[in-house]
């Protein structure tokens, strides 16, 4: 069996030097396109919440809601503290400001528009 068109344009586009800048906005852009982590961070954004409040508010098994949990701790936007035997959950607003700022940055836009113009001239 010959492999696709599309799946050899994706072995290839993987082949090429990606900076790491535009790695982790890949990889934050990624983890906010679930609409269940999309889901969990607005309930967050209520407050701190343990993965069982969660899981009522959300409708998920345990284990998903913990692994949706995990991937937004990797990229900075949840946070988790143990209380007790339970594990508390709450959002970094921050995280949001701090990551528009790092993809102006790597997407060239902190330029001033005049700067910009005058480049592309």
């Amino acid at each position: 069996m010959s492999p696709t068109p599309a799946r050899i344009r994706s072995t290839i586009a993987l082949a090429v030097d990606q900076p790491d800048d535009l790695r982790e906005l890949r990889r934050f852009h990624k983890v906010l396109a679930d609409v269940n982590r999309l889901r969990i961070c607005r309930h967050l954004a209520d407050g701190p919440a343990t993965v069982s409040e969660i899981v009522e508010q959300v409708g998920l098994s345990q284990p998903l809601v913990s692994w949706h949990l995990g991937q937004l701790r990797e990229v900075g936007l949840v946070a988790s503290a143990r209380r007790g035997r339970e594990t508390v959950h709450t959002i970094v607003p921050e995280a949001f400001a701090m990551f528009a700022t790092r993809q102006a940055q790597a997407l060239g836009l902190q330029q001033a528009p005049a700067t910009r113009n005058e480049s592309a001239s």
